[in-house]
């Protein structure tokens, strides 16, 4: 039997579209510079990441390097989104940090 990678892993029982796997996806990006988080969600992370990376994200440029610190995977962008914005509302990187805490192996 062939063990599983790590993305096999992550994204098992995830939705598919034609045999591309859809990754709704909550993911908190951290500044290497400022310490500064930004929350956000998207169906492609890989491209969403890329577009943090190039500057294309206002919220996002000029504050990098970032780094992934944090992904929570859904079912709908829906629930993604709802998700951001449950942890947006938060308003404390304490609560963040308590969160990437539980989170980390």
């Amino acid at each position: 039997m062939q063990k599983a990678t790590k993305k096999e892993i992550l994204t098992q029982g995830q939705p598919q579209l034609g045999g591309l796997e859809i990754m709704n996806v909550t993911y908190i990006l951290q500044s290497e510079s400022s310490g500064k988080f930004y929350i956000g969600s998207t169906s492609d992370l890989d491209r969403r990441l890329a577009e943090h990376l190039r500057g294309h994200s206002l919220s996002t440029r000029h504050r990098g390097p970032w780094k992934l610190v944090y992904t929570e995977h859904f079912g709908s962008l829906l629930e993604a989104r709802r998700r951001e914005l449950q942890i947006k509302g938060w308003k404390s990187s304490k609560m963040i940090l308590a969160l990437l805490k539980t989170t980390a192996g």
